[in-house]
């Protein structure tokens, strides 16, 4: 059975998947949903068409992107053939869901529920200094959305305690804008531990969302149900599973 996770601050259909459910096996136990990981397509085939189920969804009629960690948002108005490259998506199209692949980034979900507008980004560190997040609501603004009837919700992703980086990281955020020192903590030695969740609400709440949240679900420190880039890496395994976020109208 899929494990969905949800928020009472969006109102339209929506889910952060957990990997329970799904039709993989080995490292990718669960529900991968990364048709770019080394998993068997069929079985990434089969959990993708559970998903889109689970939310009353065509399967072709769920969306996603080829995601390369840029600010770029599109707007989508039906079915994708071909993945372009870009890291958010917006639609006021009923019947479409929009979906994020993450194993440790932030996956974002957006709604204006007043105006039938509705967003999804993938933010990890690089995405979100970018300004993904920004581009999303620029996106849903072209729609008709406000962002003071705007609500975004981070899901599963790294927590602080497990996101250690090093002295040029913490460099590169605070040579920037210095209030981002609020987002790091002393580590081991001249490591530091980043609040990426943290970063993202702020970032969120600087844009003048009316709403942010993350539902505080760590992704590596909670091998059953998520799976984690960073603890596959610790591990030496040859490759992890893909998370799915999703948000239709």
């Amino acid at each position: 059975m899929l494990e969905i996770i949800t928020s009472d601050a969006l109102a339209p259909r929506h889910g952060f998947f957990t990997r329970k459910g799904g039709a993989s096996s080995g490292i990718f136990a669960g529900l991968n949903c990364g048709t770019g990981s080394t998993d068997q397509a069929e079985a990434v085939a089969i959990n993708r068409a559970r998903v889109a189920e689970a939310l009353d969804l065509a399967p072709d009629h769920l969306v996603s992107v080829h995601q390369v960690h840029s600010p770029d948002a599109l707007h989508v108005t039906s079915s994708l053939r071909v993945r372009p490259q870009a890291d958010a998506m917006v639609t006021a199209t009923p019947g479409l869901g929009l979906a994020i692949l993450t194993a440790d980034c932030q996956p974002v979900l957006f709604a204006d529920p007043k105006a039938g507008v509705i967003g999804a980004a993938h933010a990890g560190w690089r995405g979100a200094k970018d300004g993904v997040l920004e581009a999303t609501l620029l996106a849903m603004e072209s729609l008709g959305a406000s962002r003071a009837n705007t609500a975004a919700v981070i899901g599963p992703c790294i927590s602080q305690s497990a996101y250690e980086v090093g002295p040029e990281f913490f460099e590169a955020f605070t040579d920037d804008d210095s209030e981002t020192r609020r987002f790091f903590a002393q580590g081991p030695r001249d490591r530091m531990l980043f609040d990426l969740p943290g970063y993202g609400v702020w970032r969120l709440r600087a844009a003048g969302v009316g709403h942010a949240e993350w539902t505080r679900h760590c992704t590596f420190s909670d091998a059953s149900r998520f799976f984690s880039y960073r603890r596959t890496t610790h591990a030496h395994e040859a490759d992890y599973g893909r998370l799915l976020s999703v948000i239709r109208l």
